[in-house]
């Protein structure tokens, strides 16, 4: 799905090694993406990592900065950073979704050279398309519990369909 009838791309840091294993984004027990995507109003009730297909008829993506699975983010390098933001303008480019959303501030800074961003909406645009920074969903991410994360959600989903 490209275009206009693509709302929202969003892009994982990179895959965990339990997606995967399952094949599904976000899939690991604990992982609030599904979660934050459901109590922010982007999806009518809290979809199992296994039913990703049904995001494309909403007008959601999904896609990782860097493709190689790690346990953790930081095992991965800055050189796979930097090459999977160029994979990721590449896609984002053919895709044309009306925002790209990157989950997490860290792999943003790293994949764009951006060392000062800050979550939220950014000033640059990616292939022409407007960026918006949320934080990563990882129940490894002790700065946001599920409600901020809702919100943070939110305000992208506000901005995404008004």
């Amino acid at each position: 799905m490209a275009g206009p009838d693509l709302l929202v791309l969003f892009s994982g840091i990179n895959p965990s090694l339990y997606s995967a294993a399952t094949g599904h984004h976000f899939a690991r027990p604990g992982n609030r993406f599904w979660p934050a995507l459901h109590g922010s109003g982007f999806t009518d009730r809290l979809l199992h990592p296994s039913e990703q297909h049904l995001l494309p008829a909403l007008g959601l993506g999904i896609t990782n900065v860097v493709e190689r699975a790690t346990a953790r983010a930081d095992e991965l390098s800055p050189e796979e950073f930097i090459a999977g933001g160029a994979r990721l303008t590449e896609r984002v480019g053919r895709l044309r979704p009306r925002y790209l959303a990157i989950l997490g501030i860290t792999a943003y800074r790293a994949a764009f050279g951006r060392p000062k961003a800050r979550l939220g909406p950014q000033d640059d645009r990616i292939a022409g398309v407007p960026v918006w920074v949320l934080p990563n969903p990882s129940g490894l991410n002790a700065h946001f519990q599920l409600p901020a994360l809702i919100t943070e959600f939110a305000a992208l989903r506000s901005a995404a369909t008004g």
